[in-house]
């Protein structure tokens, strides 16, 4: 029989062998021989073993001198409704002359809950993925974590009808992780992490794709040097971070962020490059700066802010006397300024050469569109002359036809 439903089929054995898995890690290893789970709101009951006569056992509590309100002794068995965490504690079972037949330690708690499970690619090769319970079980935990490619080139398709899957490989140093490596950038993955305590499992599945969840680690190496003989100037370098393979198909963008250490908001600046020149500097005043990258076909995240690098532009006397007043009045400002928000907006402090610039071509363009108004305006006045002088002719004609006519001739004279 087939499914409805392409690929429907192969789910749905993913997911049984996934749970099945499951189940037969619940009942084994999860504590100390004489250990009973129970969950919290309902009835828990407690065997006996060791008894023969079931109407002779007595159940004590240890640490208290009776037994949780409204348990019952049943043939033998302890019987402890509504359990609670408080019920949880180590009992006994004993003969009628207060023999000891058996003794078991209660713990109470919940069943799993779905994992809260979130991914991220530092790189294009490997991914990882890390989660967190939803429901805090008080018992013993463990979780199953397997992964499935889903997009198959037919190849794979005819060496694995079931398509690829594996394990989602967890380090026991990093509790709460799962790494896939050997991941491929263009595929997409559904991953399964499946919470398994005493009482039972819970599963999420989640599809991801590498695009989606790539993030960088953030650059390395950053440094910071004044120019010389530019006190307006930093020179900001760094390098691609360790984890990203050095390829030339997969390259990062990056982004520098940078402001004097009194002022609270950012400029923000973007390149492709692993070095950038800060043109607008305070001469004198420390600046703090970061960077961080990003893929360069702008997939995925923004890396985490790099660690910050401090330095301070050169001093200049010659430089510093010109612009001396213009910088203190900008610094009032700066410190001035209510907002501790990082601002994306750079700051706008443009070099004079630069601001002279922009006038000069504001200037030229303005003289352009008059002297195209001047010429467009004498061109009318000029067809406006001719179209008049040409209604004028005609008019004159018809006047020295009609004043000959009414002249008389010689023979009318004689």
């Amino acid at each position: 029989m087939h499914s409805p439903i392409p690929g429907l089929g192969r789910v749905m054995v993913f997911l049984a062998a996934a749970l099945a898995s499951a189940s037969l890690a619940v009942p084994e290893g999860w504590g100390e021989e004489g250990v009973q789970y129970g969950q919290v709101g309902t009835d828990v009951t407690l065997l006996c073993p060791g008894a023969r006569d079931s109407s002779q056992v007595q159940w004590r509590r240890a640490g208290a001198a009776a037994l949780p309100e409204g348990s019952a002794i049943q043939e033998g068995a302890l019987v402890l409704p509504r359990a609670s965490l408080a019920t949880a504690g180590t009992y006994s079972c004993h003969s009628e002359d207060g023999g000891l037949l058996h003794a078991v330690s209660l713990r109470m708690g919940h069943l799993p809950g779905v994992p809260f499970v979130s991914c991220r690619a530092s790189d294009y090769e490997n991914f990882s993925c890390s989660w967190t319970s939803s429901v805090e079980t008080f018992l013993p935990t463990r979780y199953i974590t397997t992964y499935r490619k889903k997009s198959l080139t037919g190849e794979e398709r005819r060496r694995n009808k079931n398509g690829h899957m594996g394990p989602c490989l967890q380090d026991p140093s990093q509790p709460g992780t799962c790494t896939v490596h050997g991941s491929e950038f263009w595929s997409s993955y559904r991953l399964n992490i499946t919470e398994v305590n005493p009482l039972g499992s819970s599963f999420r599945l989640l599809d991801i794709t590498m695009q989606a969840i790539i993030k960088p680690d953030p650059p390395e190496g950053l440094v910071v040097e004044p120019i010389p003989l530019a006190p307006r100037r930093l020179l900001v370098s760094w390098k691609y971070p360790s984890s990203w393979p050095k390829e030339p198909h997969f390259q990062l963008r990056f982004r520098l962020q940078y402001r004097p250490v009194i002022h609270r908001s950012w400029s923000v600046v973007e390149t492709v490059n692993l070095s950038e020149v800060i043109t607008d500097a305070f001469a004198g005043l420390e600046h703090v700066v970061q960077v961080s990258a990003k893929d360069f076909l702008d997939a995925g995240n923004w890396s985490d802010w790099s660690v910050e690098a401090r330095a301070t532009p050169v001093t200049d006397p010659a430089t510093v006397a010109i612009e001396e007043t213009t910088t203190d009045t900008s610094l009032e400002s700066l410190a001035e300024e209510p907002s501790q928000a990082p601002n994306p907006e750079p700051i706008n402090r443009s070099e004079p050469l630069e601001k002279t610039a922009i006038l000069v071509s504001l200037g030229i363009f303005a003289f352009f569109v008059l002297a195209a108004a001047l010429v467009i305006t004498i061109l009318i006045w000029l067809r406006a002359r001719k179209h008049s002088k040409d209604e004028t002719k005609p008019h004159n004609f018809l006047v020295a036809a009609t004043h000959l006519k009414a002249r008389p001739t010689g023979a009318q004279i004689l």
